[in-house]
């Protein structure tokens, strides 16, 4: 029988990761790529089993490039902090990777719950992320600090598993802002790179789009206000990754103060 590894990336997921790990405990080797946690996410783990490898946070590609390098066995799944191994899932994994027919890289469907319910549409379903089951050596993700990337290196298509995952990737609405704020800061970076032209005004224009693209176009009115809440989070996500890389590109100054004495 085939082994497979599987590894976790968190930073400061304390409440999260208990979960995550009980759903994996039946592969042969548990990796957590954690940068510096310090809410006990750590010591949870490693009381749990899994193995912790320490990174330096400087994207997630280079998270997932860690976690890939830090696996031992030639399968590897890939779970999120927020995401849950069903067991339908399971024994879906654990069939393929003993298949002498299996492909080499596999997507998963995930199912997304958000405000007690389950996302049916919001573009959330079945969300195929990334390849999420694959051989080692068959995956190579890209170094981008967000939204990472990846090349696919063989030779065979890759495959579609039909049993979902779970993922909860907030836990409540602050969350929502908390990411759309850090992953539009992150997303700079990207913009920098291709060198997008934006302003303030293509900035509004942009969000608007992923509003209407998200809420009308992918269906989010049919999820009622966790489709309408979804929307609204792309649209202050986009806003502000352009906006921040707009600010970044025209260096706005203070107006200087000098000291000031009595005549």
């Amino acid at each position: 029988m085939n082994k497979i590894s599987v590894y976790i990336i968190a930073y400061n997921e304390v409440e999260k990761i208990e979960s995550a790990i009980n759903s994996v405990l039946w592969a042969d080797e548990i990796i957590l790529v954690d940068s510096h946690s310090t809410d006990g996410t750590t010591e949870k783990a490693t009381s749990m089993g899994a193995k912790v490898v320490q990174v330096d946070f400087k994207g997630f590609g280079d998270l997932r490039i860690q976690g890939v390098n830090a696996c031992q066995y030639n399968w590897i799944f890939s779970l999120d902090a927020d995401e849950r191994c069903t067991p339908e899932a399971r024994d879906e994994i654990l069939t393929v990777i003993n298949d002498v027919n299996a492909h080499d890289v596999y997507f998963m469907p995930r199912k997304n719950f958000f405000m007690g319910r389950w996302i049916k549409n919001s573009g959330w379903y079945p969300n195929y992320r990334q390849p999420q089951l694959f051989r080692k050596n068959t995956l190579q993700y890209h170094d981008d600090a967000v939204h990472e990337g990846y090349t696919i290196n063989s030779d065979k298509p890759a495959g579609y598993l039909t049993k979902a995952i779970w993922q909860m990737p907030f836990n409540d609405l602050g969350e929502v802002m908390h990411k759309a704020n850090r992953y539009s800061t992150l997303g700079v970076e990207k913009l920098a790179e291709k060198n997008k032209k934006t302003s303030m005004g293509r900035s509004l224009s942009r969000a608007v789009w992923v509003f209407v693209k998200h809420y009308i176009f992918k269906r989010g009115f049919l999820d009622g206000w966790p489709g309408f809440v979804i929307a609204l989070g792309n649209f202050y996500g986009t806003y502000f990754r352009y906006a921040k890389y707009y600010e970044k590109k025209m260096q706005w100054k203070l107006p200087e103060s000098p000291p000031l004495e009595r005549e």
